[in-house]
């Protein structure tokens, strides 16, 4: 071997140039902000733990309450910190690629094209420091959607633009970043308002949403009280003198004074109600707005947690237009889009929770939707059905009735007719509820959707486009099935669409015309059209 000459490479043997493989994209981490964020938040995680601590050893307590919040706290920093070095996200060409852990590694790629949404949100504690978590919807339930907690603002407006671009297939206008990161330039959109709702239609929401989870809240806190009180909190003696205490002194007033007090009462039950509901109420929907872009619909929402989700216009596979009982006699109602995508664990994105008909209906026909005209063909359930329907539910609860009723007869025989007349009235309740279910639960198809109507309360209305439905079934039971009935079940992605009860003949009606819709469909083609 002759010294001082380098060993042949092959590009030199064969005297063909060695090509260098391209570099691929390189690795990225979240904000280094993240850090700072999760140790905020594992010391605000070990606040109740350490009162805990602190309140149940009685000698030294608030010093070992805040020795070890302060060990939970450096803790779940330093954790933070290991968790935010093993978390890298990687842009691909097709893919997005998470690999995250600390003691053992997993690895994550979702393709573009099965993302159903981006949605960025803002907790308190990130918004104080201008981070935002990106949240890949892919519709596949169960938790496994993929996030990446924390990012810039910036940063998450533009994954989110180049996660749409490229799902979309569109070119991408790109920008170097000061890293030398490839990312979408921005592009100002033009949003056209839809709704929005301000400080005094937020009230009047509040109002409506009158709640005592309060008093729940209350009650879970019980179980800490014996700490820092002197007597025996689930002692049943104990409550037992505080009521006949009471009762006593409400005896010794006179009636007007024991009726004063009631409605006293009642109002501080509804006035705390009250603040309970438009204390939710604003958190939630502070500053709600809801944008028709060119990508499709934008919602933002929330004060301490804010929440920006898009919606691209193509995505949304129908329409649910609900109310409640008291609301409804005002004229209030809520829309709800069905999406492949969640929205806080629901598999509806809410666009006008609290809103006038007259408002909604601009929305609904944004989204490629209209309202049943007058001219609707309705039709209800079959009368079959509502016969078969009252004799079960009422021998249901009939049932149920004679078997309390013959409890009664053994334990205690003096309340044996007070039994037997709840079961009767509760019997014939049953049966007159199911005779008005029937009445208010109609559907109808025109030609282009399928529209179902129910409840007399607090009624709702589904509408679906024919040409976005999958499949149409029809289920029919032993019962159905001798009776000449069935339920229609709509396969809708991302919702629940069915028709109990029609006869047979109109579900292969309807069937027919779905089918036929569906069949006529270039369904290569339809996003593309629904985009434009």
């Amino acid at each position: 071997m002759n010294e001082g000459v380098a060993p042949a490479t092959p590009a030199s043997v064969s005297g063909v140039p060695r090509v260098t493989p391209a570099p691929g994209p390189k690795p990225r981490r979240t904000a280094p902000l993240s850090v700072i964020v999760g140790a905020l938040q594992s010391a605000q995680g070990a606040i109740l733990p350490a009162l805990f601590v602190a309140f149940s050893t009685r000698s030294s307590g608030i010093w070992i309450g805040v020795a070890v919040g302060l060990a939970l706290a450096i803790i779940g920093g330093l954790f933070a910190y290991i968790s935010w070095r093993r978390l890298t996200y990687t842009i691909q060409q097709q893919d997005i690629r998470v690999e995250s852990g600390v003691l053992s590694r997993s690895a994550r790629s979702v393709p573009y094209e099965r993302i159903q949404d981006v949605s960025l949100e803002q907790s308190l504690i990130p918004r104080l420091f201008g981070l935002v978590a990106v949240k890949f919807e892919t519709g596949a339930g169960g938790g496994e959607d993929l996030s990446l907690s924390f990012l810039t603002e910036d940063q998450g407006e533009e994954l989110r633009q180049l996660v749409r671009e490229r799902r979309d297939g569109q070119e991408v206008g790109e920008a170097i970043t000061e890293t030398g990161a490839a990312t979408p330039a921005k592009s100002a959109e033009q949003a056209e308002p839809l709704f929005t709702m301000g400080p005094r239609r937020l009230f009047t929401f509040g109002l409506f949403e009158f709640s005592l989870a309060v008093f729940a809240v209350l009650a879970g806190m019980l179980q800490y009280v014996e700490s820092f009180v002197d007597f025996e909190i689930w002692d049943p003696e104990v409550w037992e003198v505080f009521v006949r205490d009471q009762a006593s002194t409400v005896t010794t007033l006179g009636p007007y004074a024991q009726v004063a007090s009631a409605i006293a009462g009642l109002i501080g039950v509804f006035l705390i109600g009250s603040a309970t509901g438009l204390f939710r109420t604003f958190a939630r929907e502070w500053d709600f707005l809801l944008e028709r872009t060119a990508r499709g619909f934008r919602r933002r929402r929330g004060l301490f947690t804010r929440t920006d989700v898009v919606m691209p216009v193509h995505r949304v596979q129908g329409i649910t237009i609900g109310t409640r009982a008291i609301r409804y006699r005002f004229g209030w109602h809520s829309l709800r889009f069905v999406s492949l995508a969640q929205d806080a664990g629901a598999s509806s994105h809410v666009v006008a929770p609290f809103a006038k008909l007259g408002e909604i209906a601009p929305i609904v026909e944004a989204a490629g939707f209209h309202m049943a005209g007058e001219s609707a063909d309705w039709h209800r359930a079959s009368e079959r059905y509502l016969v078969d329907s009252v004799v079960i539910d009422a021998l249901s609860v009939l049932a149920l009735g004679v078997a309390g009723w013959s409890a009664c007869l053994t334990f205690a025989p003096e309340w044996s007719e007070v039994a037997l007349g709840a079961t009767l009235v509760l019997t014939g309740l049953a049966a007159m509820i199911a005779v008005v279910s029937w009445k208010f639960r109609r559907h109808a198809l025109d030609a282009t959707q399928v529209m179902v109507r129910s409840g007399l309360l607090s009624p709702t209305s589904q509408i679906a486009t024919r040409l976005k439905l999958h499949s149409v079934e029809i289920a029919q039971g032993p019962l159905s099935r001798l009776r000449g009935y069935a339920t229609l079940h709509l396969g809708q992605a991302g919702g629940v669409f069915a028709i109990p009860g029609i006869p047979v003949e109109r579900a292969r009606e309807v069937r027919r015309k779905v089918m036929a819709t569906i069949a006529a469909t270039d369904f290569s083609q339809l996003e593309s059209q629904s985009a434009a």
